[in-house]
């Protein structure tokens, strides 16, 4: 039996996590988010492919979400297995920018609410005596960089340390948690950002995916694919890590931008 939850599990990259777990088998998935029409019909879709999937509303700034949550998946299926924490904010503002009440969401939205929904799904594992895996998305702007990025990196940075204590913390019950950072990512909810924050043209994506190495964003099917993976049996003692899915070496330049290097030959 594999019971899943998946914060911020109605689009982008919550969808596309939900739609692999059906691939793979999954018992069953609790899909949380906001928007009630999305998630009631994805968790159609998916029951009606095979998997029984429940939507449950919630806006993760509130702290009562997690235990709403997991007192959901609980009155269906009566444990759990694996939890996915997707759901995430971001303002993006400089320093001189930004604000306390920009700052203190992020931090509520990225950090303290998956902290609080792990320790309600854990409470529910322990009761069960189950075993399973804990995924948190992270994201490789907590490696730094991005002035405009930075009290979300921090809040991405936080996941970071929270990920490795808690899978130290909960190796004896053997229960892993790791981290997916994905890069650059072509959403909805990035789309939107561009359009409505940045300013960007309507075909920004062009220029974008033209701009990188490999030639497009990180596709959502492609993380999803990563975090399946850690879910399961597949990624045996893996616990602890943070695996970036994105097309960079971190702390290495890229050797086509003008002024860097050429690759050594090989």
């Amino acid at each position: 039996m594999t019971i899943t939850i998946i914060n911020g599990g109605t689009q982008g990259l919550g969808e596309a996590v939900g739609r692999a777990l059906v691939a793979k088998g999954a018992t069953g998935l609790v899909l949380a988010g906001r928007s009630r029409d999305r998630g009631e019909a994805l968790a159609t879709e998916l029951t009606q492919l095979g998997t029984p999937s429940i939507f449950v509303e919630a806006d993760m700034n509130r702290i009562t979400a997690p235990q709403t949550i997991v007192d959901a998946c609980d009155k269906r299926f009566g444990t759990v297995n694996g939890l996915v924490n997707v759901a995430a904010i971001t303002t993006r503002a400089n320093l001189l920018a930004d604000t306390p009440e920009h700052f203190d969401r992020q931090m509520a939205v990225n950090a303290k609410a998956p902290y609080f929904l792990i320790q309600a799904t854990v409470r529910l594992m322990l009761r069960e005596g189950a075993t399973g895996s804990i995924v948190n998305v992270g994201s490789v702007a907590s490696h730094g960089g991005a002035a405009k990025l930075t009290s979300y990196a921090m809040s991405k940075g936080a996941l970071t340390v929270m990920t490795k204590n808690l899978a130290y913390g909960l190796m004896r019950h053997k229960i892993r948690v790791n981290q997916v950072n994905p890069g650059w990512m072509d959403t909805e909810s990035e789309h939107w950002i561009q359009m409505n924050e940045d300013g960007a043209p309507e075909d920004w994506l062009v220029a974008a995916e033209r701009s990188r190495p490999m030639g497009r964003l990180v596709k959502p099917w492609e993380v999803a694919n990563v975090i399946a993976f850690c879910l399961s049996p597949d990624s045996g003692m893996m616990t602890g890590n943070c695996i970036d899915v994105d097309q960079s070496v971190h702390g290495a330049g890229d050797p086509h931008v003008p002024g860097v290097e050429d690759t050594i030959p090989i």
